[in-house]
């Protein structure tokens, strides 16, 4: 059985406690950009009829419940998450979409997803890779329970390439993010957001991460000004 480290443990610990403010503060934060970014990704999954797609750090279902809405009624989806709290308010969301048929949710880490290997046409995961402490074994499951062709579709934060940007980018994230989100949950969970995206790999080094996890076809898509980034990657 898979165990977190410690700091996994902490990293899964805070998301629990802001769990009930995730989706309010997401919206503020993101000025809503964080739903346009979010169909961008999904356009980019591959499925096939009676299939089957999986959402790594599903959190609230938000990704779950778009992919539901950008697929057919025969497609299933199942998200997995390490916080508790976020499996339950997503499921609260599944259930009055009136999609519980459609979408089920369980508790587990990327590190150790509960799926037989060759079971997915597609995986996703939204602002969650930074997040997985060891990603290359992250990217490895997910490659593993893919089925051969299938893809994965990775949305993540990045840092914008323009040296204007970045810098009211770099000011919004590290000095006015942190205040507004501690004002309504919690300040250093807040904090650990900009921490974490500036920690984050170049768009160049993680496709690297991607190729060493057993992905072909890597390619990636600024968005917002490199803002965020999806990345896509097939399973040979």
């Amino acid at each position: 059985m898979y165990r977190l480290t410690t700091k996994g443990e902490h990293i899964r610990d805070m998301f629990n406690s802001i769990a009930p403010r995730y989706d309010f503060l997401n919206r503020l934060l993101s000025l809503g950009i964080d739903r346009r970014w979010r169909k961008f990704a999904v356009r980019k999954i591959f499925y096939t009829p009676n299939g089957h797609i999986l959402d790594v750090a599903t959190g609230t279902a938000d990704v779950a419940l778009e992919i539901a809405a950008a697929t057919p009624p025969s497609v299933k989806i199942t998200g997995v998450d390490f916080s508790e709290q976020m499996i339950e308010l997503g499921g609260e969301k599944v259930r009055k979409a009136g999609l519980s048929e459609r979408i089920s949710l369980k508790v587990a880490p990327c590190e150790a997803i509960p799926f037989e290997d060759g079971t997915f046409d597609s995986a996703t995961i939204a602002f969650g890779i930074r997040n997985v402490i060891d990603r290359l074994v992250g990217l490895k499951e997910i490659q593993r329970v893919l089925k051969p062709g299938g893809r994965v579709v990775i949305l993540e934060f990045s840092n914008p390439r323009s040296k204007t940007f970045k810098a009211l980018y770099n000011f919004y994230f590290l000095k006015v993010l942190p205040v507004v989100g501690g004002l309504f949950s919690n300040f250093s969970a807040y904090k650990y957001l900009p921490d974490s995206v500036l920690e984050f790999p170049s768009q160049e080094d993680f496709k690297e991460t991607m190729i060493s996890a057993g992905f072909k076809s890597v390619n990636h898509y600024d968005l917002t000004f490199g803002i965020a980034t999806v990345y896509t990657g097939d399973k040979p």
